[in-house]
């Protein structure tokens, strides 16, 4: 997949800006960051879902070219399976209509609560070949306290 969005780069914000803005509010209504927390996005992308949160915050994800596109920031070229920080560094973590591009889904999810404090929102397409697979290891590895469907997404607040 990373080839794909490393491909895609240059167009990126033209397909899925809108959308992405759209679930950023949304989720925003059950997710208020304090100035500050410490968030981070994986599978951030050119930062779209990353910059609109008032705190401090960090993008993650593999592809080098979508974050070349970010502009200003904390940008991590990683994948979410090897995420280069310490337990319990980030009070929020998100990843927003990712998780479906993971190469080891059970081995990112872990990951990701495993750099967070106790606060997640993750999200995945709705249409992702691997849904039944997602959902389960969601519900296995994080107290779910809602989850909301969207458009294309279902979303996870965690």
């Amino acid at each position: 997949m990373d080839n794909y969005y490393d491909e895609i780069a240059e167009g990126y914000e033209e397909l899925h800006k809108d959308e992405q803005l759209e679930k950023v509010a949304l989720i925003s209504k059950y997710l208020k960051p304090k100035p500050d927390d410490l968030l981070l996005d994986v599978g951030c992308g050119t930062g779209l879902t990353t910059k609109p949160w008032k705190c401090k915050k960090i993008g993650l994800d593999p592809a080098i070219k979508l974050l070349r596109k970010a502009g200003p920031g904390i940008w991590v070229n990683a994948e979410a399976e090897h995420m280069p920080f310490k337990d319990k560094t980030f009070d929020i973590v998100i990843s927003i209509t990712a998780i479906q591009n993971f190469h080891d889904i059970e081995k990112g999810l872990n990951e990701i609560k495993r750099v967070g404090k106790g606060r997640y929102t993750v999200s995945f397409l709705k249409a992702a070949n691997m849904r039944v697979q997602i959902e389960h290891y969601i519900n296995k590895i994080f107290e779910v306290k809602q989850v909301i469907e969207e458009k294309k997404d279902l979303i996870f607040v965690i």
